[in-house]
């Protein structure tokens, strides 16, 4: 598969296109959801944070008792990402900020780091829980904890030295932004382990694509392999080792069967008869085909003892008596099972593909998609396990070069020359690829492509001999070969290097079978292929079964030689179905609460908890065909349709629609802007844009929303044309959901939440976090990655997020503007950050300081963990120490996992009590043993209802736990939050804050500048909209991972639309 991974936008809801209506829930359970309680009116502007600075009310334009639609005036000197003054129905007036947030009116809380800034193994202490009592600010805590909560014990000095206390750190304009270099160990760093297993919900037993494998009792051997002169290819590498085995396994390698990883490693079961040997092996070039001379290539191969891989330890690890898994001999048993499908099929990553497993697809465009199976060695509970899963991926279509031009460009490419941008998709399309040659006879020499030439091949001429006599190569094809060119007009392909070029005529090239196209697939091509990988559960299982049987483990010779054996049944694994939460709907609706029945609800007969305000409004048309009369219909039902679901929507918009032609968007949206900011007056602003689009319309949505966001700051709706002739009620409603968030309303709440019921949540202000970094599509190799952090900004409710997002250097997943410090000319030391400023938004939104965090970090492979969490935490940690001296609240580290390949099945595919309507295991389904961890604290979580295919579980595992869950508490919060997203009526398959990390991230890549997507210049942050980098100076990183990779920040968010979910 293609990495699914932020290279697209999910469809609006999630899982689903459209929220599908759901039968309502039956029976109420035994204890009514009590009343709602106000959610930010009196009684929480009495509290002064001890060094957050004084607190002022400010009024809002509605009343307090439940009509109120007002919204408060913001301060006047704001940071970034600072307040979120949300007020919509039923909210009380009064509204609480903190001008300069944490130490802002007291001129105390800012702090720098004495010492070092470079300390080179940093201590992380586990925060001690203050007891929190509602209207106190907490004590501060203990700086330096009991040495068994220390992380790093080994470590030379203290991460946070004596902090001595500054005057006010302001956020302004920097002349070097100095960055935090990450921490540089891991060792005796140790995950939380299992707090005991989870006992909530009903039990049930599913069936997980895990396969037992038996660890092996023989003695493993592991050396070092040099081949010279060196390859880069591993199959080249493969072929040497084949041959090495295939002559001398009888004679010098002790009759034993060698298991190679491709590169400088080797693995054996039991020795080899010497410690180090040299070999001579000749391979013949396969490249000149059965015709001619074949060229024959010497290489000499070393192989010497390195060491000897243990599997005690790793049965140490398995039975939990050792906290580390041992990578090494994880390694040499996945390097042995891997070792015959290499030979079989064409290996991609950990998975293996052939057009033998399955039908080709053709995916349009010259590319087709072959069937595979992925295949990984993994250590659980219930000990070795082999995980295998179906997979598919887009391979380019052995095809001559001609046809697959012709299918690319999609025409008859002969009747007419190719234009520039012709040319360019070809180039594109077409480098690096091989090709074999047909214009022969058997000899079919392989090449691969390095470009095209800038002339016609008619144009191109060549030298022939030392006087430098010229000769066409069209003349030369037809002496030589008595080939005629028939497309003249066409490039030359350009194969070789640079410096002596070989010209090719595409007509007499054939792409070589089995490449895979790694760049980025168009959106029909993605269809196609989600349409072949899309399978029901029964019909994934029973793939898997077959290719289990089929890849025979108890006969493939690797296997039998290092003693390994494979379970053929799929675990059966002890399962729990939480149950589905509470919602809180307003009282003014017919049903004032409801239960999800199968992870989905709708809206009849509800409105929404905190309608949100829509008094001005426009509305432009982009899609020629759609009339300005059929656009005023629309509105006016969209109008009507945000009205009952209980938003204050004003059913007349400020100017009528205009139409407007999409190449001319900028122009459009200013211009109509002004004319309606005019007609408004003085001090007025517009709450909402819509935009009605054509179905298929390129940048058009990226322009407008970097338009609306970083330039007019306005929050924008936009509608397909399809949906505005469709109109369905169901469409609307969904729609509706979008707008109320966009304008700071909130559409439900978790009773639990209201009423104080939620463990580690609402005995204390908690402020949950959700961060991801996207990445530049395959192919994009120097634009930046996009990081997000989104951060809760109401509690006990806990239903509203701020977003932030920066640019940082390509490909680099830490999150680097979590804190930063960097020197102003007139203030000295200045910090800021991400995590600073959501903080001090969330003091501003609701009064209170959190004393706890949550922290759901998504996107993060295991490799990764380790580091993530040292750099990550380490950067929260000074966030929040420059905030108040000792504040550092308790926190939750935990990583949120989709990208991986544990599927679930019901345990029987007929008992209709234990699959959804699409065949998937129940929302809710929660596993934490057997396919679990040894020892640490993990589970996976299936918390949506299935549509189509096979659903995917996400897999949680806690890096860090200074809260003490439970894993009941963080299963059910899990689940629970998952109930809350905003955009549609269904339960979502991650934690709702890390999805919306996801869609701040993506929508943050329409933001930069059309020519710098593909190139980064500058440097990287969220401070170029404060002012930071105003004057046009390039602040220079001197940040850790990816330094020297300067990067073009961001445009700015503008201050209204960071204080409300507008990537939603």
């Amino acid at each position: 598969m293609p990495r699914k991974k932020r290279t697209g936008l999910p469809a609006s809801g999630g899982e689903s296109s459209g929220t599908q209506e759901a039968g309502r829930g039956g029976g109420r359970g035994s204890q009514p959801p009590p009343q709602q309680q106000g959610a930010g009116g009196g009684g929480r502007g009495s509290q002064v944070g001890r060094g957050w600075g004084p607190q002022y009310h400010q009024g809002g334009r509605g009343g307090g008792s439940g009509s109120g639609r007002g919204r408060g005036a913001m301060p006047q000197q704001q940071q970034y990402g600072e307040a979120l003054e949300y007020q919509g129905r039923g909210r009380g007036s009064s509204q609480q900020g903190s001008q300069g947030g944490y130490g802002g009116g007291s001129g105390r809380g800012g702090l720098s780091f004495s010492g070092p800034s470079r300390s080179p193994v940093p201590e992380l202490h586990q925060a001690m829980p203050a007891p929190y009592q509602a209207g106190l600010t907490p004590q501060p805590m203990p700086s330096v904890p009991s040495s068994s909560s220390r992380l790093l014990e080994h470590s030379p000095s203290p991460v946070i030295p004596q902090m001595q206390q500054l005057t006010l750190h302001q956020e302004g304009s920097s002349s070097q932004a100095s960055q935090i270099l990450p921490p540089t160990s891991s060792k005796s760093l140790r995950f939380p382990l299992r707090p005991g297993k989870g006992t909530s919900g009903m039990r049930c037993i599913v069936k997980a694509n895990h396969f037992f494998a038996e660890l092996p009792d023989k003695d493993l051997h592991q050396y070092d392999v040099t081949i010279t002169p060196e390859v880069s290819s591993r199959g080249v590498n493969r072929a040497v080792m084949e041959q090495l085995v295939r002559l001398y396994k009888e004679s010098h390698l002790g009759k034993r069967l060698p298991a190679y990883d491709g590169r400088k490693s080797l693995y054996t079961a039991g020795p080899l008869p010497f410690m180090s040997k040299e070999f001579k092996i000749t391979l013949i070039d396969e490249d000149e085909g059965a015709g001619g001379q074949r060229r024959e290539r010497e290489f000499r191969v070393v192989i010497k003892l390195a060491a000897r891989a243990d599997l005690h330890h790793l049965g140490l690890f398995l039975m939990g008596r050792q906290a580390d898994a041992p990578q090494e001999a994880l390694q040499v048993l996945d390097i042995v099972l891997r070792e015959l499908p290499t030979t079989r099929y064409c290996p991609v990553g950990r998975s293996f593909y052939s057009p033998d497993l399955g039908r080709r697809q053709p995916l349009g465009e010259g590319l087709e998609s072959w069937r595979g199976f992925y295949q990984s060695i993994r250590p659980t509970q219930m000990g070795l396990s082999l995980n295998i899963d179906m997979s598919s991926t887009a391979f380019i279509e052995p095809l001559p070069v001609t046809e697959f031009v012709a299918q690319l460009l999609n025409r008859d490419v002969s009747s007419r020359p190719l234009s520039d941008s012709d040319r360019i998709k070809i180039k594109k399309a077409l480098r690096g690829v091989r090709v074999e040659v047909t214009h022969r006879g058997n000899m079919r020499r392989k090449y691969r492509i390095s470009g095209l030439t800038s002339q016609t091949t008619q144009e191109l001429t060549f030298p022939v001999d030392e006087r430098g006599t010229l000769k066409s190569v069209v003349e030369y094809f037809n002496e030589t070969y008595g080939f005629v060119i028939q497309h003249t007009q066409w490039p030359c392909l350009q194969v070789g290097n640079q410096q002596r070029p070989n010209y090719l005529p595409m007509e007499v090239c054939k792409i070589v079978e089995g490449q895979r196209y790694s760049k980025r697939l168009n959106e029909r091509q993605i269809t196609a292929l989600l349409k072949v990988t899309c399978q029901r559960p029964r019909e994934r299982e029973y793939d898997i079964m077959q290719t289990v049987h089929h890849n025979a483990y108890h006969n493939d010779p690797y296997a039998k030689e290092f003693g390994i054996r494979i379970s053929e049944k799929l675990a059966s694994v002890e399962a729990r179905i939480l149950p589905a939460p509470w919602l809180k709907y307003h009282e003014t609706g017919r049903e004032r609460d409801c239960l999800p029945q199968v992870g989905q609800w709708n809206m009849m007969n509800k409105k929404m908890v905190n309608g949100g305000t829509v008094n001005t409004w426009i509305c432009i048309n982009f899609s020629r065909s759609v009339q300005d009369s059929v656009a005023g219909g629309f509105c006016s039902e969209l109008a009507h349709m945000c009205h009952i679901s209980g938003m204050a929507f004003n059913p007349q918009s400020v100017l009528p629609p205009i139409s407007a032609r999409p190449e001319q968007v900028e122009r459009a949206l200013k211009m109509r802007y002004h004319e309606a900011i005019q007609k408004l007056g003085q001090g007025r602003e517009l709450d909402l844009l819509i935009v009605i689009l054509p179905d298929n319309n390129g940048s058009l949505y990226g322009d407008l929303k970097r338009i609306c966001e970083t330039d007019l700051g306005l929050v924008s709706q936009c509608c397909l044309t399809k949906h505005v002739f469709k109109m369905s009620k169901q469409y609307l409603a969904n729609v509706a959901l979008k707008i109320n968030v966009k304008v700071g309303g909130r559409n439900t709440v978790l009773v639990d939440a209201l009423s104080r019921r939620i463990p580690l949540v609402s005995d204390r202000p908690t402020i949950i976090f959700g961060a991801d970094v996207t990445h530049p599509h395959p192919g994009e190799d120097s634009s930046p990655s996009i990081a997000a952090v989104v951060a809760s900004q109401d509690w006990p409710e806990i239903t509203k997020y701020a977003g932030l997002v920066c640019a940082q250097a390509h490909r680099q997943e830490l999150i680097q503007d979590l804190y930063k410090t960097w020197q102003d000319p007139a203030r000295g030391t200045v910090s800021g950050g991400m995590i600073k400023e959501l903080l001090i938004s969330f003091r501003r939104a609701t009064g209170q300081k959190p004393q706890r965090i949550v922290f759901y970090r998504d996107g993060v492979s295991e490799g990764q963990f380790y580091q993530v969490l040292l750099y990550e935490l380490d950067a929260i940690r000074k966030a929040c120490a420059s905030l108040e001296p000792n504040y550092q609240p308790p926190v939750t580290f935990v990583v949120v996992q989709k990208r991986h390949h544990t599927r679930l099945f019901a345990n029987s595919h007929n008992d209709p009590r234990s699959v959804d309507r699409s065949g998937n295991i129940l929302p809710g389904t929660v596993v934490d043993s057997k396919i679990c961890h040894p020892t640490e604290f993990d589970f996976y979580l299936c918390s949506h209802a299935g549509i189509q295919g096979t659903s995917r579980p996400a897999h949680y595992h806690v890096l860090w736990d200074e809260n003490k869950f439970t894993a009941d508490g963080l299963q059910l919060l899990t689940n629970n939050l998952c109930y809350t997203y905003a955009r549609c009526t269904r339960s979502v398959s991650i934690v709702p804050p890390a999805y919306y990390a996801h869609l701040a991230a993506f929508r943050a890549r329409f933001y930069m500048e059309p020519e710098t997507s593909d190139s980064g210049s500058m440097t990287s942050g969220t401070a170029a909209g404060r002012g930071s980098m105003a004057g046009g100076g390039v602040a220079r990183s001197t940040r850790g991972p990816g330094a020297g990779a300067a990067v073009r920040p961001l445009p700015a968010l503008k201050e209204n639309v960071k204080r409300v979910m507008f990537y939603c």
